[in-house]
């Protein structure tokens, strides 16, 4: 790819097998496409299709849980004072009652999808780029907000938010109807800042999971 041409990314909110998956796809700094779907093999296909995808960035946990209590990245966000879930163990997650953690499974349905074009990021070169080639990592919306705000992030107002961040980013929100599409569309800014060699931070490490976050002013430009 030519200098100084950033690829295309895409953002993926995951959800349960009802809601499913949204994806938005950012190309060249613009808003360039979206999908709705709850198949996992279905997004993978279409994440593909988008001409030049290099990074994938994914609201679902990559890595489950070995001990039962919360991974070192999600540890590491609660001690900055950004609140997150705790991922459970793969059993635990299998065998709850009510299918809580459905949506990670749908997540962990993705990642594998995804292995063979995009494999799981394992770490960050300096300053703060992805390793060569086209890759996946996890990410999280919240995270991602107070990132970008200065700590600045209220879950009673993160529609307006993070709308607020993805406009001042430069990226048409005519279509992000609803916090699904506008958190795919957040994880996709996450993905261009690490494309386009912006700051970016990554909790934990790598064999129980990173979670990778933007620095700094969320332009586009």
């Amino acid at each position: 790819m030519p200098a100084g041409i950033v690829p295309a990314v895409i953002g993926i909110d995951v959800g349960g097998s009802r809601k499913g998956f949204h994806a938005v796809a950012v190309t060249g700094g613009a808003y360039a496409g979206q999908l709705a779907t709850p198949n996992a093999q279905e997004l993978a296909h279409w994440c593909r299709s988008v001409i030049g995808v290099q990074l994938i960035a994914i609201d679902a946990p990559c890595r489950w849980s070995g001990n039962g209590r919360a991974r070192p990245c999600e540890r590491e966000l609660m001690q900055q004072g950004i609140f997150c879930f705790a991922s459970p163990s793969r059993p635990a997650a299998i065998s709850h009652p009510s299918n809580y953690y459905g949506w990670m499974l749908q997540g962990e349905a993705l990642y594998r999808e995804l292995e063979a074009s995009h494999p799981l990021l394992s770490g960050l070169a300096a300053p703060g780029l992805p390793a060569s080639g086209p890759a996946c990592f996890e990410t999280f919306p919240h995270a991602i907000t107070c990132h970008l705000r200065g700590g600045n992030a209220e879950a009673r107002q993160k529609r307006l938010q993070r709308r607020a961040l993805l406009e001042q980013a430069g990226i048409n929100t005519a279509t992000l109807t609803s916090i699904d599409w506008i958190d795919a569309a957040l994880c996709a800014l996450a993905a261009h800042h690490l494309a386009s060699s912006r700051p970016c931070r990554a909790y934990g490490e790598p064999a129980t999971g990173l979670i990778v976050v933007p620095q700094g002013p969320p332009s586009l430009a």
